[in-house]
C-alpha cells in the first residue's frame, strides 16, 4: 500500500466556496482523484497526498444466504457531541466533532450520528437525514421482511484518517474483532468523505481477509476503484449520501437493495455495481465540489486560513486522544466471551 503523504487538509472543510461558472458534464462521475489534488495544491499544500492502493484485494464468499445472515453497518460518522459546536445540518466544516478511536453503539435505537466532521458536499447537502448516510432504519426494515436475518447488535464508527498505517495497523483490526464478537455474517461500509472512502476500502480488507464478505457504499467511484476493494455500490451523489437521496425512503430502500444484491452476486474482487437512481437535487454539483477555478485570490487565502485553524484543532484533539489498545475493545471482547 502506497504511503501517506500530503496536506492535512484532503479530509476537511471541502468545496465551501462557489462562483458562477460553466456547468461540467453532469452525466460522468466526478473525478475526485485529479480535483483534489489540483484544489489542495492551489492552497500551498505542495506535495499531492498518496493515496492507498492494493495490487492483491481479498475476496470472501457469503457462507450464508441473506435471509440467515446478520448484518453489520461500519459508518465513518460521528456521535453528537454536546461541548463540540454546530454539528446540526447545515453545519460548516467542524474538525472539533471528530473521533480518532473506533467506536460502537447499539442498533434497537436511533443513534444520534452527524458528519460535520467530514468533507461532504455542503453546498449541496445538509445532512439532515439520518437515512442518506446511515442505513439502520432501511437495513431494519430488510429483517423485519426476512430479507436478511438479523441487524447486528452494534454498529462501529471507523475514523477518517489520512495516515493510512494507522487506518491498517490500528483501526481496521478493532473493526474486524468487533464484527467478529458480534457473531456477523457479513458487512456494509458506508463512506461520507473522499478519506473515508479509503479508510474503509482498508477496512473492507482487513474484514473480508478475516472471512466476512463486504459491500463499500460510497459516492466517489474513483478513490474507491484506485484503492481496490471486493464491492463496491456507487451511488452518484453528492458526497454525503451513500445511502440514498435524503428525505427518500425508496431510494434509500433501494440503494439498501442493491447493496445486498450484490454482497451475493458479485463473483470476483473489484465488482462495481453503479446505481441507476439519479440526484434530484441541482445538477452543478459536479462542477462545484472542490473546484479551485471557482474561486478568487481572496477566497483562496480565506479558505488556506480555514484549513490551518481547523487542522490545528483537529491535531490537539488527536493528540488528547488515548493510543494503544482500545479498552472498549477489551471489554466488549470480555463481555462477547
Amino acid at each position: 500500500m502506497a504511503p501517506s503523504s500530503g496536506a492535512d487538509g484532503a479530509d476537511g472543510a471541502g468545496a465551501t466556496g462557489r462562483a458562477p461558472a460553466a456547468s461540467a458534464e453532469p452525466s460522468a462521475a466526478l473525478p475526485y482523484l485529479p480535483r483534489i489534488r489540483r484544489y489542495y495544491q492551489a492552497l500551498g499544500y505542495g506535495a499531492p497526498y498518496v493515496w492507498a492502493r492494493f495490487g492483491d484485494v481479498p475476496f470472501q464468499a457469503p457462507r450464508r444466504p441473506l435471509s440467515a445472515s446478520r448484518v453489520a453497518i461500519v459508518t465513518t460518522a460521528a456521535p453528537y457531541k454536546a461541548d463540540a459546536g454546530d454539528q446540526g445540518p447545515g453545519a460548516p466544516y467542524n474538525a472539533g466533532a471528530k473521533f480518532y478511536r473506533v467506536h460502537s453503539g447499539a442498533t434497537d435505537t436511533a443513534p444520534d450520528l452527524r458528519i460535520s466532521h467530514v468533507a461532504i458536499d455542503r453546498a449541496h447537502t445538509r445532512g439532515d437525514d439520518l437515512g442518506s448516510y446511515f442505513p439502520l432504519a432501511a437495513l431494519k426494515r430488510a429483517a423485519a421482511s426476512g430479507r436478511i436475518l438479523s441487524v447486528a447488535p452494534r454498529f462501529h464508527g471507523l475514523p477518517t484518517n489520512r495516515s493510512q498505517r494507522v487506518s491498517q495497523d490500528q483501526d481496521a483490526p478493532e473493526i474486524v474483532a468487533r464484527c467478529l464478537a458480534d457473531d456477523v455474517h457479513a458487512v456494509l461500509l458506508v463512506a461520507n468523505c473522499p478519506v473515508c472512502h479509503q479508510s474503509l476500502a482498508i477496512a473492507a480488507h482487513a474484514l473480508e481477509a478475516a472471512g466476512l464478505p463486504t459491500v463499500l457504499m460510497g459516492c466517489a467511484r474513483d478513490i474507491v476503484e484506485h484503492v481496490g476493494v471486493p464491492r463496491l455500490l456507487f451511488s452518484d451523489f453528492p458526497l454525503g449520501n451513500a445511502a440514498g437521496r435524503p428525505g427518500d425512503v425508496a431510494s434509500q430502500d433501494q440503494t439498501l437493495e442493491m447493496a445486498l444484491q450484490l454482497l451475493v452476486s458479485a463473483t470476483r474482487p473489484r465488482s462495481t455495481l453503479a446505481s441507476p437512481l439519479c440526484w434530484q437535487g441541482a445538477a452543478d454539483w459536479k462542477r462545484d465540489y472542490c473546484n479551485i477555478d471557482q474561486l478568487n485570490s481572496a477566497q483562496i487565502a480565506r479558505l488556506r486560513s480555514e484549513f490551518e485553524r481547523a487542522g490545528d484543532q483537529a491535531r490537539a484533539l488527536r493528540a488528547a486522544t488515548p493510543t494503544g489498545p482500545a479498552s472498549a475493545l477489551s471489554s466488549t471482547l470480555a463481555k462477547a466471551g
